[in-house]
């Protein structure tokens, strides 16, 4: 009995298999548009998955770019006996802590340790080297090896030239080589003056950035930035390396060696939250593939009611009809999968130099396809034709029989049901996305946005027809695509719910990152007054140092009108060895200090205590320590009103201190107390001091140079503040550094009134990608009602109406789609926002410290963009449309 239904089953599907590709044949066009829908997504994932499995290296091809012709690579950095991994990545001490090598190895005492007639080359992978061209300075990564030396030679591809062999000769890669405007011959001068001439154009396949190589007889180095490449007569075998290992020198061969633990290569456990998020993400855009086909399987199931009917009267059952129309998508999914596939991979393979030098840098490995993953994306391709046909397969199986044979369209009767489970996945979806966000989860977020726009795809159709009866009072045209779109829900449905969850997703996003960078903005807290710079010295060990008249020139000379004073910081006088230091910093009385910490659970009444609330925020962009001054740069670092400067720099020529924060001074003192990195109890003294109310709301401490003596201190110059008339552009800056770099080294900091994070085109992106999806949502659904009522339209053109009746109609249809999916879609994401910033302020409400809540913030980029592409929708289904009405026979 089991075997006989069995057999029946596949009997059936054969047979609608085979209906279903006569289908895709005869309506070619309808055939087409799915293919390309289902392809597009295909296309993009198997062209991700295989060009990710060739940029995923395996250990075979690792090794050949570590090793090149050698049988091991050795690093001699510890001086007693160590363990380490199989493959040599790892190596720890047997006992105890590792003794570091001091002194660089040689050849020969690495032979010493080698059978004889083993050869050794040595490579430097990462050195520094700062080339100058003009007075502008670039930093480019170095390796020393001796690509003359057969061992080595592999390692890189010597493009052009030949491989540097003298210390005053070096190669540099493509990248390289436009970076610093040289040619083959021509001089590169380095920062300490030395010139280097370049030789070759050489490309590493790891690295395909700006490279310098230098000759293997490149100055030597510390221990730990050497290896060593070898080839030992009979390769490298497990009792050479345990010798190696004795020695403390780390082993890494071609193969495994024995005895030792071989970690695992693969790829790592992917992390729980993350798979989730990709889950739902993957999970979204599938559902926006289903919307956007469902549409074509609709019009076609109408187009082929007459067949399905027949069906029916030959004795068909609903199990028989609804494997037909689901057919259609098997048949379409797996075609638009072969296609995508097809594409996919010829579109990796075909840029995969493009990929290699613009996105990772590097060279792939062998060619080769992600077999794995291209049999999942082609199965969810197949699933999502099932899915797009689901629906219209119930509706053919409910239909009229001899309402199908006799040509009539019924208008679908509104299903309570769906209108019910809608809002109910509505409403559990915004509970759990609100509850998600207060335990900060986006998966619970995501979860939640997913459910509730499949709870509003549930309500579209009962939300058409009540638009549709609404529409009586509408013009004729109007009425009649608000008609059309009613008695064709099955296709309108899922195009308008399309545009809604697309615009929804994108608006919710847009909001939260709006709202997010206006949070950001009101919490940013510049550490000096902005358009302020500090120029800071970069080597503080310059012999002699440029002086502070110098420096001021070439300020002046890029900014005109700008003040420049020395900043110096306190210092120990007499610091107790080389890694001693001296931190000094104001405290309040004990009296006036909180006795919670930032990170404990404190109860609420601390929020209400004075000494808990912070009146300044830590500086986002600048942070600067206590300063040693007499009152020269307190404009420049605080933009105080000149009669506060005034009494500032009088406290500080009679040896006081100045602070910002009034809760420090006491009877006109202010305790400073001094911590040593060299330990011992923390010193302090009472000093005369004055407080800065006004300007800018940074906690600030400045010594006067009495003070700092006073407290075993001394002021150390770290660079220079510029009060500049305008804040000064990117340009002027570099300019900057370049004027000062032959002075000495410096870098450039700006304190800026906002942040600097933007984000504008996250927004765009988002704006663009909706509009898009509203674009081909609106054209496909409308080409589509075009050609499912070209008799309503030969009705028109029989009664008398005007040929550009059929272009208003169109317009009006895709006016239906896109402005309807719009408007749901911009309700849905504001709802949904608003719930999840609700939600996220409501957990910051008793946190402490104090934490600022989300405002509301409507990005006005995206709004545009979503209010603008409906227009553009409409006006070309008007303008794409041929406004001469067809006159055409009626079957009936």
């Amino acid at each position: 009995m089991t075997s006989g239904r069995l057999a029946a089953a596949r009997g059936s599907w054969r047979t609608a298999l085979r209906i279903a590709r006569r289908e895709a044949r005869r309506s070619r066009r309808r055939t087409l548009l799915v293919l390309v829908m289902i392809a597009l997504p295909v296309l993009g994932l198997s062209f991700a998955a295989v060009s990710y499995d060739m940029s995923d290296l395996t250990r075979s091809e690792r090794q050949d770019r570590r090793l090149g012709a050698a049988d091991a690579e050795l690093r001699w950095t510890n001086l007693g006996p160590v363990t380490q991994d199989a493959w040599g990545d790892s190596s720890w001490p047997v006992e105890g802590e590792p003794t570091a090598r001091t002194r660089p190895v040689t050849a020969d005492e690495l032979r010493a340790l080698l059978p004889a007639g083993s050869r050794v080359t040595r490579i430097r992978w990462w050195m520094p080297f700062e080339a100058r061209i003009g007075r502008h300075i670039e930093a480019l990564e170095a390796r020393a090896v001796d690509l003359t030396d057969p061992l080595a030679r592999p390692l890189a591809r010597i493009r052009e030239g030949r491989a540097p062999v003298r210390p005053d000769e070096i190669a540099v890669s493509p990248a390289a080589l436009r970076l610093l405007h040289t040619r083959l011959g021509e001089p590169v001068r380095t920062t300490d003056g030395a010139g280097h001439r370049v030789v070759g154009v050489i490309e590493f396949p790891d690295n395909l950035g700006p490279t310098v190589t230098l000759a293997g007889v490149a100055p030597e180095g510390p221990p730990t930035e050497a290896t060593w490449l070898v080839s030992v007569p009979g390769g490298m075998d497990g009792a050479l390396a345990d010798r190696l290992n004795a020695q403390g020198v780390q082993v890494a061969a071609r193969h495994p060696l024995p005895g030792r633990d071989t970690f695992t290569d693969g790829v790592p456990m992917p992390d729980a939250e993350e798979t989730s998020v990709s889950v739902l993400v993957g999970g979204l855009g599938l559902l926006e593939v289903v919307l956007l086909v469902g549409p074509a399987f609709a019009v076609g199931v109408r187009r082929r009611r007459r067949d399905l009917a027949l069906v029916a009267v030959a004795g068909g059952d609903a199990v028989h009809l609804r494997r037909i129309v689901l057919a259609d998508g098997v048949v379409l999914g797996a075609g638009g999968a072969a296609l995508g596939l097809l594409l996919g991979v010829g579109a990796a393979f075909a840029g995969r130099p493009l990929v290699e030098q613009y996105l990772i840098q590097q060279r792939f490995g062998a060619y080769r396809v992600f077999p794995a993953a291209l049999v999942a994306i082609a199965a969810v391709a197949v699933l999502a034709g099932v899915l797009a046909a689901l629906a219209p397969a119930w509706a053919a199986a409910r239909q009229d029989v001899v309402a199908g044979l006799a040509g009539r369209r019924d208008a679908p009767r509104p299903r309570r049901r769906w209108l019910l489970l809608g809002a109910l996945f509505t409403v559990a979806g915004t509970a759990l996305a609100a509850f998600a966000a207060t335990r900060t989860s986006p998966t619970g977020v995501l979860a939640g946005v997913v459910l509730g726009e499949l709870g509003l795809v549930f309500c579209t159709p009962t939300l058409v027809g009540a638009l549709a009866r609404a529409g009586r009072l509408l013009p004729l045209t109007p009425r009649l695509a608000l008609r059309d779109a009613s008695r064709n829900r099955s296709s309108a449905a899922p195009a308008i719910s399309a545009v809604m969850a697309a615009v929804a997703g994108s608006v919710a996003l847009g909001v939260y990152l709006a709202s997010d960078d206006a949070r950001s903005e009101s919490m940013w807290q510049p550490g000096l007054p902005p358009g302020h710079l500090l120029v800071q010295l970069v080597n503080r060990d310059v012999t002699p140092p440029p002086t502070a008249g110098a420096i001021a020139d070439r300020i002046r000379a890029v900014l005109p009108g700008a003040t420049v004073v020395t900043v110096a910081t306190p210092d120990c006088a007499r610091p107790r060895g080389t890694d001693d230091y001296c931190a000094a910093q104001a405290v309040r009385p004990p009296e006036q200090r909180c006795r919670y910490q930032p990170t404990e659970v404190v109860p609420v009444d601390a929020r209400r205590d004075g000494r808990c609330t912070e009146t300044f925020r830590e500086p986002n962009d600048i942070s600067l320590p206590a300063l040693v001054d007499d009152g020269d740069a307190l404009v420049a670092l605080t933009d105080a009103p000149p009669d506060e400067v005034s009494a500032a720099r009088r406290t500080l020529a009679a040896g006081g201190v100045v602070v910002t924060d009034p809760r420090k001074l006491v009877d006109g003192r202010v305790r400073v107390e001094v911590e040593r990195g060299s330990g011992g109890a923390s010193t302090g003294r009472l000093l005369p001091g004055y407080v800065l109310r006004g300007g800018l709301p940074v906690d600030q401490l400045v010594l006067s140079p009495a003070a700092a003596r006073a407290l075993g201190l001394v002021g150390t110059p770290i660079g220079y503040l510029v009060d500049t008339t305008a804040a000064p552009s990117d340009r002027q800056r570099e300019r900057l550094a370049d004027e000062l770099s032959d002075l000495v080294r410096v870098s450039v900091d700006m304190s800026t009134a906002r942040p600097p994070s933007d984000q504008r085109p996250v927004l765009l992106l988002l704006a663009v990608a909706s509009g898009i999806i509203t674009l081909g949502a609106a054209a496909v659904a409308t080409g589509l009602a075009a050609a499912e009522g070209r008799r309503d339209l030969s009705t028109l053109a029989a009664v008398g109406a005007d040929p550009r009746v059929r272009r208003m109609l169109s317009l009006c249809q895709a006016g239906v789609i896109a402005v309807l999916g719009s408007a749901l879609g911009t309700l849905a994401g504001l709802g949904s926002a608003v719930v999840i910033l609700a939600s996220l302020n409501q957990r910051y409400a008793d946190s402490w410290p104090v934490e600022p809540p989300y405002p509301v913030a409507v990005p006005g980029l995206t709004m545009a963009v979503l209010v603008v592409v409906p227009l553009v929708a409409m006006a070309g289904a008007a303008m794409f449309t041929r406004s001469r009405l067809p006159i055409e026979r009626r079957l009936d």
